[in-house]
């Protein structure tokens, strides 16, 4: 048998399932092959690749070395042009990756909204009754004066300015990180820092209800509230995936099991971003406005509805059903 003709007998098999996998690939995307697929593709393309340069150097068959330049081409566009898709795999994210997410590790983001509404509970009626029980809340003492002198210390916090809005929108990502990277303490950070921030927030409202001018605050709050207490606990969520991972890896390896549950978890965050973008402007614009309530109100009711459509909805098909079986 001829040198050239044991070379083609080799590597044909190798060669037809690129092809196969490339034809696959003309009808759908890279992210429709199966991991070990896309895993083979690369394999395969790396070996056709230097099958090429042998032929051309030793092979006297033009067929043949035009052949494997085809098909090497042919692999090449399709794996590099699927990486160089950055908007398009962006805009994919958030409108499949996303909500598919939020959906799949709905439950760790259950416990930290289930852990905050506790301690929210708890830090209310607690101070309600006594009003220096807000200090186990993390309440200083001199906060009190300033509430019972019915200051509303929140405007000056904004002053419908870009400048406040900024600030706020940097000090919102810096709590939802901090809520995600204390899950790395076995999930207890997290859930520290979801019953530190309910627990606030229910002994402020107890203050300022207790003082007469609790509505005003909370007519402040709803309009950015929704979305942003949304994506502390869907932050929370994700610092909770980290410590699962940890301490119930389940089946896999506790390495195994942080890179698929990073990955979630990273998603998560990601998403959030942009949300607490919108809910800063809203903080720094509209909620602080000496408009309605009513108008506040709406806002808040609008953008839930809206937000948690998205997280539920958003991205439902056939390829979601396949990707659970």
């Amino acid at each position: 048998m001829q040198p050239q003709e044991r070379f083609v007998r080799e590597r044909k098999t190798a060669w037809q399932r690129l092809e196969h996998l490339l034809g696959r690939l003309d009808s759908s995307s890279l992210k429709r092959l199966h991991r070990e697929e896309v895993k083979e593709l690369g394999r395969i393309y790396r070996r056709t690749a230097s099958d090429l340069a042998i032929a051309r150097a030793e092979s006297r068959d033009p067929r043949l070395v035009n052949y494997l330049n085809s098909l090497v081409i042919r692999a090449h566009g399709r794996i590099y042009r699927a990486d160089a898709q950055g908007g398009r795999r962006l805009l994919e994210f958030f409108t499949k990756g996303f909500p598919r997410t939020f959906r799949q590790t709905w439950r760790y983001t259950a416990l930290a909204f289930a852990v905050f509404l506790i301690f929210g509970v708890v830090g209310y009626l607690g101070t309600w009754r006594d009003p220096e029980f807000s200090e186990f809340a993390g309440i200083d003492p001199a906060f009190r004066f300033v509430i019972n002198a019915r200051v509303h210390w929140w405007e000056s916090l904004n002053q419908y300015s870009q400048v406040g809005s900024s600030f706020i929108m940097v000090n919102n990502i810096y709590v939802m990180f901090q809520a995600f990277a204390l899950g790395a303490l076995l999930g207890l950070g997290t859930l520290y820092a979801m019953a530190f921030n309910g627990a606030m927030i229910g002994a402020v409202l107890a203050l300022t209800y207790r003082a007469g001018f609790g509505f005003d605050l909370v007519s402040f709050m709803v309009g950015h509230g929704v979305v942003e207490l949304s994506c502390i606990f869907l932050a929370g969520g994700a610092g909770l995936l980290i410590g699962s991972a940890i301490l119930l890896p389940g089946d896999l390896s506790r390495g195994d099991a942080l890179k698929l549950r990073g990955l979630e978890a990273i998603r998560l965050i990601a998403g959030c971003v942009p949300l607490l973008v919108v809910a800063g402007i809203i903080e720094g614009f509209i909620s602080p406005a000496p408009i309605n309530p009513a108008i506040k109100f709406g806002i808040g009711i609008s953008t839930g509805i809206a937000l948690y459509a998205y997280l539920f909805l958003a991205g439902r098909g056939k390829d979601e059903a396949e990707a659970k079986v």
